[in-house]
């Protein structure tokens, strides 16, 4: 059987359904970590390595890339900081990731498997000093994008250091993290981090019914469920998952037992064809609604209680790491996870 074309493999660092980050030319929020990214620009003093921390989905690689657009020399826009001219013949190499002076380092493409990998792996993160031992073709700065850099493993992240310990000439490193505590101190300590909180959930909810016409109610459930980052909302309203968040708190009975065939029907749509994003989504669902539960708990001074949620959210967490890194079965990991939800349902409802 002949390979997947590059073009149509699965790209690690982009949502199902949606355009790759490189692609986005609008940011939401965030104007003071934008600011401050255009201002270390302008100065030409900029620091080797950035750290663009947050939520999923809040748009810490669509900073990234406008941070790299502006490095590269694209064509400025004047309607914010690190805005930019979509048509600039440098963004377009930028877009087809076939300029010369940008490496983009991602979870890579395992043909054997015909999945991605579950991590950034030693043989890619080789790639980074590779490609700054090279002059610059055009003669400007270069721009390695790591996204995510809390998906390398242990040993790409101390092939990182050498990059970090020993800048190198008008070269920049930016990371792209989600969960900055997987990274070893080393790694963290090197670099300046822009950290990106998501906005009011109405604000997201708004953006969702006007740029993207998503009903209303829809819309709120949405950012609610994205606690308000709106890339993690709009992947959400793509994939027709607003569903799922009813689905799931329906499977609880009062006994504290979970339904087996609301749970047969979400484990289901998270095993199918192409179902990675629903699996992702309904693990996260799972851990959510664990953590609203503890919270409940807490603030009603049941510190028993918010404790067996509160390990159950963590547990589930740990799961889904596991299921992806590991190559888990799917189907018996979300069963683990409706397992742990059951147990700290039953001990609350005793």
């Amino acid at each position: 059987m002949a390979a997947m074309s590059d073009d149509a493999l699965p790209e690690a660092d982009a949502e199902p359904g949606l355009p790759h980050p490189r692609h986005v030319h609008s940011l939401l929020g965030h104007e003071h970590a934008e600011a401050a990214a255009a201002s270390a620009i302008r100065s030409g003093r900029m620091h080797h390595a950035w750290m663009i921390t947050g939520p999923k989905g809040v748009g810490k690689a669509t900073l990234a890339w406008r941070m790299a657009r502006r490095l590269l020399g694209v064509k400025p826009d004047p309607s914010a900081p690190l805005a930019h001219a979509p048509g600039d013949p440098v963004n377009q190499r930028m877009e087809a990731l076939s300029h010369p002076d940008l490496l983009l380092v991602r979870r890579p493409y395992d043909e054997q498997r015909k999945r991605l990998k579950g991590e950034i792996t030693i043989e890619e993160a080789r790639r980074i000093p590779a490609f700054f031992s090279r002059r610059a073709a055009e003669g400007g700065w270069r721009v390695a994008v790591i996204d995510s850099a809390d998906e390398m493993n242990r040993n790409a992240a101390n092939g990182l250091l050498k990059s970090l310990e020993e800048p190198p000439e008008r070269g920049i490193l930016i990371l792209v993290v989600t969960s900055p505590g997987r990274l070893p101190t080393t790694v963290r300590s090197r670099c300046r981090r822009l950290h990106l909180r998501a906005g009011p959930e109405a604000h997201c909810a708004d953006w969702l019914e006007e740029r993207h016409s998503v009903p209303g109610e829809e819309a709120a459930l949405l950012a609610r469920l994205a606690k308000g980052a709106p890339g993690r909302a709009l992947a959400f309203h793509v994939s027709g998952l607003a569903g799922m968040q009813r689905d799931l708190t329906a499977a609880f009975s009062p006994s504290g037992r979970i339904d087996q065939s609301g749970a047969e029907r979400l484990i289901s749509k998270a095993t199918g064809t192409d179902s990675h994003q629903a699996r992702a989504v309904l693990f996260d669902m799972m851990a959510g609604e664990s953590a609203r539960r503890a919270r409940d708990a807490a603030s009603k001074g049941d510190s028993a209680q918010a404790g067996q949620w509160a390990d159950a959210s963590r547990r589930i967490t740990s799961l889904a790491r596991e299921a992806e890194t590991l190559y888990l079965d799917p189907r018996q990991s979300l069963l683990a996870a409706f397992s742990l939800l059951e147990d700290a349902a039953r001990q609350s409802a005793a």
